[in-house]
């Protein structure tokens, strides 16, 4: 755990979506090439991390929250996205190998992640997200959760980063 984050609320992050978004951003926004030619992706062959945006990085640490890594990219997502975002190595949700189903409706993450949050606060950034797991989140954890649906045609925006913001200055720990 982050030192002086333990009063502070949890941020999960999905990855793919939401810091990568399925649609390319504008050229303005693209990370230089790593080598200096050609494509930026690098040794995890994913030439999408070129679509991902470093002030994304720098907004995400402003938030002044526990950043946690809630993705399948799993511990990967330290060593290929966070230095791309200048982020520092973060805690990973390490999600079970398990075929066991989510109750109907609900995300496969959201019982797993409201489990691992063991009653702090948490913000869930995700891209498929519902009114389902809002619902059984706000039902069955103890904290106070937003659980924020990013789209995953153009990734975290402004206005996504606004609700954020308004929603932790809400917060006053106890």
């Amino acid at each position: 755990m982050m030192a002086g984050f333990a009063d502070r609320p949890l941020v999960f992050l999905d990855v793919d979506g939401p810091l990568i978004p399925f649609r390319a951003r504008p050229v303005r926004r693209r990370l230089p090439p790593r080598d200096g030619v050609g494509s930026s992706s690098d040794a995890s062959g994913n030439p999408l991390v070129d679509r991902l945006d470093p002030a994304d990085g720098r907004r995400l640490l402003e938030l002044g929250c526990q950043l946690v890594w809630a993705t399948t990219w799993m511990g990967e997502a330290n060593e290929v996205i966070s230095p791309r975002l200048g982020l520092p190595e973060l805690p990973v949700v390490d999600f079970p190998d398990t075929d066991d189903q989510p109750l109907p409706g609900l995300h496969w993450k959201t019982m797993f992640l409201t489990q691992w949050a063991a009653g702090r606060p948490f913000v869930w950034i995700d891209d498929e997200t519902t009114d389902a797991d809002r619902r059984w989140v706000m039902d069955n954890h103890p904290g106070r959760a937003l659980v924020h649906r990013a789209d995953p045609l153009v990734g975290l925006t402004d206005a996504d980063f606004s609700t954020i913001r308004r929603w932790l200055a809400e917060f006053q720990p106890a």
